[in-house]
Parts: C-alpha cells; structure tokens; sequence
C-alpha cells in the first residue's frame, strides 16, 4: 500500500513542528502537543529499551521502501501534534530528514505509555490516529505488560482491538507484510501488575 503526504508546500510550511522552537529546552523530556497543551513526558529506561528493542525486531522485516520516525513531529490539527514513539512511512519521505511529516504518510504507529500518558496513548490518539485512517496502532505498555494491537480505522477509533500479554508472539499483518515481535524480552516495569 502506497501512502503519499496529501499536503502542499504551503501547508508544510505551516505544519513546521510548533515544538521546535523548545528543541533542546528540557532535556530529558517528550513532548508533544495534546488537545492544544503541551505536554512534557520523563522519559525512562524501560520507555526508550522498549523502542529500540521494537525497532531493531521490525527494521529488518520493512520492504526497502519503508522506514522509522521516532519522536519526530506529526502535527495533525491546531491541537494536537503527537510525535509517535516509532512510526512507519515511506523511507522516500524519511530521507527528506524533516522536522515534522504529515500523518497521511503513517502506515503503521507505535506508542509505549508511561503512567503520566495513558489517557494520550489509549484515548486521545487511538481516535485520532483512527479519524485520520492510519491502518494500524500499537500500544506497548511496560506497566501492564501487554501490547494492545489496533486496526479497521473509523471515525470514533478504532473497530479492531486486541491485547497481546508480554511473551507471546505478536503478529501484524499490514499493507506492507506480515510484521512478528517477540514480545518476551519487552522490558517490564516493576510495579506491573501480572
């Protein structure tokens, strides 16, 4: 499945992350613009273990025509610009190293919680990542110690949900394959629950 940026260079323009002018303000630090407030996330271990060890089991599973954003901008509306842990787009759009990309290009957005952004991850961004037709949404969640696979887009979320306890394997099928993580190694943070 192809997916193209249904935006013009003036809307580019205008979609420049808003977040870039607090670049390198506070270290340490996720932000994103939710329902049109900034919000700052502490990022931990377990947070940024989880994401590499997500890349590094689907990079080697992505076509040559498709690559990773991480923690770059999406700016989706005057509200809201999420800047998805790992995102799927063309590799054709993540050579152009923007600052921010429509999410138009997304065919696949990965989002671990932390417990200060479990609202943003299961609610707020299930509906807009749905309304805005990205197929496919995962949620890794340390702290619960599953994954919550999303798809079947619609405008109030998503209409297919399943969750994958932690050692189980994980299967995706995609516009782009079949995508499989092993999700025993995932970190957990201990105080989930099992």
């Amino acid at each position: 499945m192809d997916r193209e940026a249904d935006v013009t260079i003036s809307e580019s323009d205008r979609l420049h992350s808003q977040l870039s002018r607090f670049e390198d303000m506070f270290p340490g630090y996720r932000m994103e613009i939710v329902e049109g407030a900034i919000v700052m996330s502490p990022l931990k271990p377990h947070h940024n273990a989880t994401i590499w060890h997500l890349w590094s089991a689907l990079q080697p599973q992505m076509p040559d025509e498709w690559g990773f954003l991480s923690d770059v901008a999406v700016p989706f509306d005057g509200d809201n610009e999420f800047c998805p842990d790992l995102a799927v787009i063309p590799a054709a759009e993540v050579a152009k190293n923007l600052s921010a990309y429509s999410p138009d290009l997304i065919e696949l957005a990965i989002e671990v919680v932390s417990p200060s952004t479990i609202r943003n991850g299961y609610e707020v961004k299930d509906e807009a990542y749905a309304r805005r037709g990205i197929p496919h949404y995962l949620i890794f969640d340390p702290y619960k110690a599953h994954c919550v696979t999303l798809w079947n887009p619609g405008p109030d979320g998503y209409r297919g949900r399943d969750t994958i306890p932690y050692g189980q394997a994980l299967t995706v099928e995609t516009g782009i394959g079949t995508l499989r993580i092993d999700t025993a190694a995932l970190p957990v943070d201990p105080s989930a629950v099992s």
